[in-house]
C-alpha cells in the first residue's frame, strides 16, 4: 500500500486541506492519506482549538473519505512523521519551514543545527509540495493544485471566511465563537 502524510494542524480543516490531499492521492498514485496532528507542533503556540476537539471534527471528515485517515501523534519534525511514509504532502510554508535551521536546534543559526536539518531533510521521502502565495517551492515538487488553494489559509477560515472550512467544521461550532 503507498501512503502520503500531510502534517498539519487543521485548525480548523479546509477545503484546501482536503483538495491537496485529493491531488496528492490522484498525482503520486497512493492508495491512503494520513492527516497527522502532532500534540506539540514546530513553531505553533497553543492551537485555538484541543486536539482533541479537532481529532474528532477530522475523523467525521475522514469518515466520508475511505482513502482518508487521522493520526495523533508527539512526532514534531517532518522527516519523523514522514518516516515509514511514500511521500509526505504538505504546504508551501511548511516547506519552507523545513529549511529554517532554528526548527533543528538552537533559536539561532549554527553548526550543530545546520547539520541536524541537512540529516532530517536527507531522510524526507518523496516531496509534494501545494503552492502558497509569494512562495517559491522547487519545480519537481509542486503539487498541481488548482490557484484558489494557494490563497486560503485557516486563520481565514476563522477569521472572515468560514465557508473555507469544512462543513464538518463549521457544523462543530468549535471555531465560531472565535470571530
Amino acid at each position: 500500500m503507498r501512503t502520503g502524510i500531510q502534517p498539519g494542524s487543521f485548525d480548523p480543516p479546509t477545503l484546501a486541506h482536503l483538495v491537496i490531499a485529493h491531488t496528492a492521492l490522484r498525482y503520486h498514485h497512493l492508495d491512503q492519506i494520513i492527516w497527522s496532528v502532532s500534540r506539540r507542533p514546530l513553531g505553533k503556540d497553543r492551537g485555538r482549538t484541543s486536539i482533541e476537539d479537532r481529532l474528532v471534527v477530522l475523523q467525521d471528515v475522514a469518515a466520508t473519505h475511505r482513502w482518508l485517515t487521522v493520526e495523533a501523534t508527539d512526532a514534531r519534525l517532518i522527516a519523523d512523521l514522514a518516516q515509514g511514509h511514500d511521500v509526505v504532502v504538505m504546504g508551501a510554508d511548511k516547506w519552507h519551514q523545513l529549511h529554517d535551521s532554528r526548527f533543528y536546534g538552537e533559536e539561532t543559526k549554527s553548526e550543530e543545527a545546520e547539520a541536524s536539518m541537512a540529516k532530517a531533510l536527507n531522510r524526507l521521502p518523496t516531496c509534494a509540495v501545494a503552492p502558497r502565495n509569494g512562495l517559491e517551492v522547487p519545480p519537481d515538487m509542486v503539487l498541481p493544485v488548482p490557484n484558489w488553494v494557494a490563497k486560503q489559509s485557516s486563520s481565514q477560515a476563522v477569521s472572515d471566511a468560514t465557508w473555507m472550512s469544512l462543513s464538518a467544521a463549521r457544523q462543530s461550532n468549535l471555531w465560531s465563537e472565535q470571530r
